[in-house]
């Protein structure tokens, strides 16, 4: 079965962090200490790369080899779109 709550987990992650990540830089939102706090503690604890993980391996251990690679190549490709969606988002909306 595919993993699909840790995928949603992991996209919204994405999404936020983009988003974030362009107000911190246009706008100067969060300086270092608040971006690392944010980015890699809230945001690191939030989204799940250990669950993905050892889900895609299950998957494949289990013989489910569609579900894995769509999960595996899903999470990536998917991620990367909306971390670049978050930052547009953010560009949108206030400038920059």
């Amino acid at each position: 079965m595919f993993p699909l709550g840790t995928f949603l987990v992991n996209m919204v992650g994405c999404l936020v962090i983009g988003y974030l990540m362009q107000l911190s830089e246009s706008r100067g939102v969060l300086q270092s200490e608040g971006r690392l706090f944010v980015f890699v503690g809230l945001l690191g604890g939030f989204t799940t790369f250990s669950s993905f993980g050892m889900e895609t391996f299950q998957l494949i251990r289990d013989g489910e080899f569609v579900f894995a690679t769509l999960n595996a190549v899903g999470q990536v490709v998917v991620g990367l779109t909306l971390v670049w969606l978050g930052v547009v988002v953010a560009r949108l909306i206030h400038g920059g």
